[in-house]
């Protein structure tokens, strides 16, 4: 989220080569023509399996170490887990998994409601106007000013807490990522209250055994104290874990606000970052990684992400459309910059009459 002037449909994205329909439409078929749109069965059951069998194992561990402080390295270990299991949630809700929508819907559920306790249906919803509009300052509601703000004119127009910490939200930003567990729970738990979400009782219902069975093991297992300690720790370590993910994707880059909103190509590549890496960065930030690629084609499965970034880069240069990728430790420099530059509004002093 850029604190830049709102991004103008046209801005900085060069001429156009034209050859007949749309910009991404051409891509789509160049994309669709070499196969990267085909599931993944064996992959994602390896990855899935993988994941089950860390969950598993990091609650064996748990009732294994039991009533000790040694039981804090159980709760750091699970809180990547619990990202992961994320992870696998996103790509579900993508359809990149399943061909079905209501098998996707079950087994997102199932992950997330139960797995984790992350509210399926409130995140969906939230991510497909993130999709759809993303870094919209009055469509996405990433760049809402519910706590931050994200441009200099929503600092201008900023109350009560984005106001009050917004001085700071600089530096205050990571350690904001570790209350994002928390969030995430509570707001799947207030989304229930919503009539218009779909399967509700059935949300409610996993949500409210994920809970007990969670709660539950801590206060069986452990003394008050150390569950208290155990839920602070594996919570904060999570939601720092999933901020560390989604952070390099949109923060830093251009806004739009109003009516501006190019064509589908530009508003996903222009919005989006990318970060370099291995296999290894493939593998902890789950394929997001490549953010550009996953916006322009939501239910590509992970690994195909990869073999795609070469023919959208080529293609993104062609039509002289800004493609930008940096390093992770760049991609969050760029992040707290920009929360910075946006809250300058709110540092200036106002002027003695």
């Amino acid at each position: 989220m850029s604190t830049q002037t709102p991004l103008r449909a046209g801005t900085a994205v060069g001429t156009p080569v034209r050859r007949g329909g749309s910009d991404y439409a051409r891509l789509s078929k160049e994309i669709k023509h070499a196969g990267l749109m085909r599931r993944r069965p064996f992959y994602y059951g390896v990855r899935m399996a993988l994941v089950a069998s860390a969950f598993a194992g990091g609650w064996l561990a748990f009732v294994a170490i039991g009533d000790s402080w040694w039981t804090l390295a159980v709760a750091a270990f699970l809180a990547l887990v619990f990202g992961q299991i994320a992870l696998v949630t996103h790509d579900v809700g993508h359809r990149q998994v399943f061909r079905r929508t209501p098998v996707s819907a079950l087994i997102g559920r199932l992950a997330g409601n139960l797995g984790i306790g992350m509210g399926y249906g409130w995140w969906q919803d939230k991510h497909s106007r993130h999709h759809a509009n993303p870094n919209h300052e009055e469509l996405d509601p990433d760049v809402a000013p519910d706590i931050l703000v994200w441009s200099q004119a929503q600092a201008h127009a900023a109350s009560g807490l984005p106001r009050l910490i917004g001085k700071a939200q600089a530096y205050l930003f990571f350690p904001l990522l570790a209350l994002e567990g928390f969030n995430l729970h509570v707001a799947g738990v207030r989304a229930l209250a919503d009539r218009s979400l779909k399967q509700r009782r059935l949300e409610g219902t996993l949500l409210s055994a994920h809970f007990l069975l969670y709660f539950g093991a801590l206060f069986v297992m452990l003394s008050p104290g150390k569950a208290v300690v155990f839920v602070v720790v594996h919570q904060c370590l999570f939601g720092l874990y999933l901020g560390a993910i989604f952070a390099p994707n949109h923060k830093g880059m251009p806004t739009f606000t109003g009516n501006d909103r190019p064509d589908f190509l530009r508003r996903q590549v222009l919005t989006s970052r990318n970060v370099r890496g291995s296999w290894f960065t493939d593998v902890v930030l789950g394929g997001l990684n490549y953010q550009i690629e996953h916006h322009l084609f939501p239910s590509m499965p992970s690994p195909n992400l990869r073999k795609a970034q070469f023919l959208v880069h080529r293609y993104c240069d062609e039509l002289g459309v800004a493609y930008l990728q940096t390093s992770l430790i760049a991609s969050y420099g760029q992040a707290l910059k920009s929360l910075h530059q946006a809250s300058r509004p709110l540092r200036q002093q106002p002027r003695s009459l």
